[in-house]
Parts: structure tokens; C-alpha cells; sequence
């Protein structure tokens, strides 16, 4: 019942990749900077976000980073190995922290994490200057990784997050010691003609909510969409929020090759997001310190189906 859980929470963060298909929706708002469209819109959003965050152990430090593209919000969990270097976990598109609640367990039992909502997403950072560039993007993150006391910190991303990890990862590289990336978006090849004809009704915030609920459950191979508290806060951001961000786009063959710190990639075997089989033939092909796995009947809900797995890939990595 709980890994059932864990794969029906998943239906909802299918609007992930909605939204990276909608920025063409956003970017007809002359406003250069994500925005929530009313105050009462932003009330019903953080209730749900509170709503959500009850279900993630207790953070023992909340930070608010202040970076050149605006704040920042960070929560650090602490983990059985107060000396190792932390985790830092990145979620998809209009999702945030809360997202990690399933993963969280077996991750701390190795060392501390934090998590990350995405500057310019839902949630409680605060985006006060245009981020158009795969550079921007990677510029306030290494700013808001440059404030951790931590001299070096391991990337996780999951999604549009595996896209801003990598992204990172071969812009500014200074801080991260590895990479692991899951069922990541736009990095080792495009997404399926499926995704993009299926994301762009659901993208559309006044179409109904049974056409977001149906793409999202496709992502997650049929699965039904459950209505709990992340779910709430994800569809409470696709409603109240307007992302304003440039699409993600590819890493290079060159840029991927650079990258000398060990990198992690799984694939969800079954993902519909893009073609798994040849997005892992080419990571194999391009990075120079890579493991590159292949979760047979995982869909693009990897962390969420199997988050005991997953940790044990990422203590293998790091150890």
C-alpha cells in the first residue's frame, strides 16, 4: 500500500513537464517575473504547501538565500552522518520541497539533505530578476550553494530538476562533488511527441482540472491520480502561479563530456517522457564518469516507486 501510494502521488507531478511545454503561454504576459495572479491565489497555495510540508520530517534550519535572481528557500534535514557531505535535492517544474517527502526517509539515513524550491516555481522562493538563460538558471543556483557552510554538496534532480542539476554541473561546477540525475528531461534527448502533443491542453490553467489530472497520470503510465496533499499543492500552483522562465535546453555533446565529477543517470524503463532506451545509450556514450541505469518497469516517477532503491544507488555512488 505504501509503494502504491508512493506511485499514485506521482500522478500529479506529471503537470512537471506541462508546464515546461506552456512557457510559450507565459511569455505572452508582458511580466518579466513569475508571479502568483492574486493574494488570495498565493493564501490558498502556501496552505496547501504547509498542508504538504507536515509530511516531511521536521527541518532542524530553514533558509532564505538571497541570490542576484532573488530569494531563495532551503530547508536542511539532518541525517544519521552529520559529517558527510549533504545531499541537495531538485524537484520538477511546479512542484517544490515537499515533493521529497517518500525519499526523504532512506536518505537520511546516510547523510544530510537539503531541499530546494526552484526560483522562479511555486512555492517560497521569491524570483525578483528574469531568468532567460541556461546561464541564469545556473547562476542562482551556484549562488545559493555558494551560502551552505558545507565546503561541497552532492546534486540530485528528478525531472526538470535533473535539467537544472546537469545544468549546473556543466556551467558551475565549483561546489559539487556528484551528479545523479533521474528520469531527467531535455538532457540526453528530447522529449516524445507524445509529451508534447498530450502536456499542451493540460498546460492551459482554465482548461478543467480532469485534463491536467489525465496527462499526469499518463507520465505516471496510467496510474490514477489520488487527491493528497501534494497533489493539492501542485495543482494549487498550476493555478495560482505564472512561470516565467525560459525553456530548458539540451547540454551539449561537448558540455557533457566535460563533466569530471562521478554522475549517476536512471532512466525509468517505462517512461513516457521520452525514449528511455536511446537517452540511456547516449549517456553512456557522452559522460566520461558515468553510471547509467535503466529501472525496467519504473515509469518517469523513478524516486517516488523506488525511493529505497534509489538510495542505495546514490550511497553506491557517493561511497
Amino acid at each position: 500500500m505504501v509503494e502504491r501510494r508512493k506511485r499514485l502521488l506521482l500522478g500529479a507531478f506529471g503537470t512537471v513537464i506541462a508546464l515546461v511545454l506552456g512557457t510559450a503561454y507565459a511569455l505572452k504576459d508582458p511580466s518579466p517575473i513569475g508571479y502568483f495572479t492574486s493574494g488570495d491565489a498565493q493564501n490558498r497555495f502556501l496552505a496547501a504547501y504547509d498542508d504538504a510540508m507536515d509530511e516531511m520530517p521536521t527541518p532542524d534550519r530553514t533558509l532564505d538565500v538571497r541570490t542576484t535572481y532573488g530569494v531563495v528557500r532551503l530547508y536542511r534535514f539532518a541525517g544519521a552522518d552529520p559529517g558527510a557531505e549533504p545531499l541537495v535535492l531538485l524537484p520538477g517544474r511546479a512542484s517544490a520541497s515537499p515533493l521529497w517527502a517518500d525519499n526523504l526517509p532512506s536518505l537520511l539515513k546516510r547523510r544530510s539533505v537539503y531541499t530546494i524550491d526552484l526560483l522562479g516555481e511555486p512555492g517560497y522562493s521569491v524570483q525578483q530578476r528574469p531568468i532567460t538563460t541556461p546561464a541564469d538558471h545556473a547562476r542562482w543556483l551556484h549562488e545559493a550553494l555558494l551560502a551552505l557552510p558545507e565546503p561541497r554538496v552532492h546534486l540530485l534532480g528528478w525531472s526538470i530538476g535533473g535539467w537544472t542539476a546537469a545544468n549546473l554541473a556543466v556551467r558551475e561546477p565549483a561546489k559539487i562533488a556528484s551528479v545523479a540525475l533521474f528520469d531527467p528531461v531535455v538532457v540526453f534527448g528530447d522529449l516524445s511527441g507524445q509529451a508534447v502533443i498530450r502536456s499542451l491542453p493540460a498546460s492551459v490553467k482554465w482548461f478543467p482540472k480532469s485534463w491536467r489530472d489525465s496527462f499526469a497520470s499518463w507520465t505516471a503510465n496510467d496510474a490514477p491520480v489520488e487527491d493528497e496533499p501534494v497533489a493539492r499543492m501542485i495543482e494549487e500552483g498550476l493555478q495560482s502561479y505564472v512561470i516565467k522562465l525560459s525553456a530548458p535546453t539540451r547540454p551539449t555533446d561537448e558540455q557533457l563530456r566535460s563533466l569530471r565529477m562521478p554522475t549517476l543517470v536512471v532512466f525509468g524503463g517505462e517512461s513516457r517522457m521520452h525514449d528511455p532506451k536511446a537517452g540511456a545509450e547516449n549517456a553512456r556514450r557522452v559522460l566520461r564518469h558515468g553510471t547509467v541505469k535503466s529501472y525496467d518497469d519504473a515509469s518517469h516517477a523513478v524516486p517516488a516507486e523506488y525511493p529505497d532503491r534509489v538510495a542505495a544507488d546514490v550511497d553506491r555512488l557517493l561511497t
